[in-house]
């Protein structure tokens, strides 16, 4: 399948020129056409903020939800449509600040869903104040003296909590990053993808060659069913691991325990409400005078 076939023609891009959101939407491109994935049978769920745009970018079916409220909306859409491939993708502000109480219970529930963050350790909508993964020491109109918290993991958390993938990528390697794409987007349940990305208009810290200096790949050995070994990774500092650190494939998907699909295997959408017991539920609820 060629990447075309998702292409929006000749339209404005909302990005600044050097922005890591161009590489990344060409390597989502490029796996989604590796997979054969039809634009029909995708949804695209986002926030806000400069990652949350690329569904728009995107010929394919698309939820453009509110700040930090992807994952409840793509966790729905899995529940309603089994049959469709849903991706959560937004930034490390909108998922891990707005969105860090729904980042922790969707990894509990397990979705079959794919969430990519576009890490770039600032916000870039608002115009670069620090992010949830900002680095300590980093300095912006907002944290003039230097960001003091420390940084949010979300890789360390996400095994923490026996997610069922947890990866990281580099939007500045296209190959790597696309292999990595396609597992997550193949795997059943809920995938993590950290994506290390510049944000050249805001961060002039994390650059591409910041990046590239302060990051290497997980070994062949590496053994993503070690979650002990994952978590050890997944905590180091300095130069920061990319690949996929953790996987487990025995949990059950939400869809499978929510017990929507036992007795009917119609989609959702396809099934006509039963009014006279929505009425009986109704009727429970009132008072008595």
């Amino acid at each position: 399948m060629d990447t075309q076939i998702f292409d929006m023609g000749d339209i404005d891009i909302a990005w600044c020129p050097g922005c890591g959101n161009f590489a990344i939407l060409k390597i989502l491109k490029r796996a989604l056409a590796e997979l054969a994935i039809e634009p029909t049978n995708l949804v695209l769920v986002s926030g806000i903020g400069q990652a949350a745009k690329i569904p728009h970018y995107l010929r394919t079916n698309l939820f453009n939800g509110l700040h930090g409220r992807a994952l409840p909306a793509a966790t729905a859409i899995k529940a309603a449509n089994p049959a469709f491939t849903v991706i959560a993708e937004s930034g490390d502000g909108d998922m891990y600040g707005e969105g860090g109480n729904h980042f922790l219970h969707t990894i509990r529930r397990n979705p079959d869903i794919a969430n990519i963050v576009h890490n770039n350790m600032v916000y870039g909508l608002t115009k670069g104040q620090a992010s949830p993964t900002s680095r300590i020491g980093f300095k912006t109109p907002v944290q003039v003296a230097g960001v003091f918290l420390e940084p949010f993991n979300p890789l360390a958390v996400a095994i923490a909590l026996n997610a069922s993938f947890v990866a990281r990528a580099f939007a500045g390697d296209a190959e790597q990053t696309t292999e990595i794409l396609k597992r997550a987007i193949e795997h059943r349940g809920y995938a993590l993808v950290d994506m290390f990305q510049p944000c050249p208009s805001f961060n002039k810290l994390n650059t591409y060659d910041w990046f590239k200096e302060h990051t290497y790949y997980l070994e062949d050995s590496h053994d993503p069913a070690d979650r002990n070994e994952a978590f050890k990774r997944a905590t180091e500092e300095g130069r920061f691991p990319l690949g996929i650190f953790y996987t487990n494939n025995d949990k059950e998907t939400f869809e499978d325990n929510v017990g929507i699909y036992e007795d009917d295997g119609r989609p959702l959408y396809e099934r006509r409400p039963d009014f006279e017991k929505l009425h009986k539920l109704i009727e429970g609820f009132k008072v008595s005078d």
